[in-house]
């Protein structure tokens, strides 16, 4: 991908560019205030790598910057982290959906891809797949013109007990934390009960297809769900 900077010279953008421009948009989606150490814990990079970039990247206008502030992305850089995620969502979903592969597995795949598949095989994976909304594990994906629908929810461990949710939304990538969620038939869409809820943040009681699981408080914060509807069925 190719970008002109303030100066006008045209610039290559590498994958790390774009690694970094998507960690930036999606901490910020999630909240969190972006630094330094933010974007080197969530890339597991060292600080002072993570500094060298953004630094890089603010002098092409991608991002805003200043030393122990937070950074955000210009309007530019937005539009290179969307179509990048766009990219990796659609990717996740079709090795997903199309070649079967778990749900834990194609973050890892899509990361490898995302950099390299061009508009055209963008589009044919999108017009495939009926051009979806959202990728397995509920994430938003980016409309073809930068648009983001939003996914919200309630995080699991908030929930009323004794009530239907459906799972909207799953906060992680941990490949292990995943196959165990698939484990106990925790997928977005799956109908969800809280039966009961342990005192200090400690594990929740779970009902799923009306088999009983104990879950950590910690990865029912990650599991975002709404309000069942029948029509959910």
């Amino acid at each position: 991908m190719t970008k002109t900077n303030a100066l006008g010279e045209v610039k290559t953008l590498t994958s790390a560019h774009e690694d970094y421009l998507k960690a930036v948009y999606i901490l910020s989606s999630q909240g969190d205030t972006v630094t330094n150490s933010a974007l080197a814990n969530h890339l597991d990079v060292s600080p002072a790598s993570a500094t060298n970039m953004v630094k890089k990247l603010a002098d092409l206008g991608l991002v805003d910057y200043e030393p122990y502030q937070s950074i955000s992305l210009t309007a530019a850089g937005e539009r290179v982290a969307l179509e990048v995620l766009r990219h990796h969502r659609l990717l996740e979903l079709y090795l997903h959906q199309e070649l079967s592969l778990p749900w834990d597995q194609v973050h890892a795949e899509a990361e490898r891809l995302e950099h390299v598949i061009s508009e055209a095989l963008e589009d044919a994976i999108a017009v495939a797949l009926g051009n979806p909304l959202v990728d397995p594990h509920g994430d938003p994906i980016p409309t073809k013109k930068g648009q983001v629908e939003d996914v919200s929810g309630l995080p699991l461990s908030m929930v009323d007990t004794r009530v239907d949710y459906r799972l909207a939304r799953v906060l992680m990538q941990d490949e292990d934390r995943l196959r165990y969620l698939g484990s106990l038939g925790i997928y977005p869409n799956a109908r969800i009960r809280v039966l009961e809820k342990s005192p200090f943040d400690g594990p929740l009681l779970v009902e799923i297809d009306g088999e009983h699981h104990a879950l950590a408080y910690d990865m029912a914060t990650s599991l975002l769900v709404v309000a069942w509807n029948d029509a959910d069925e």
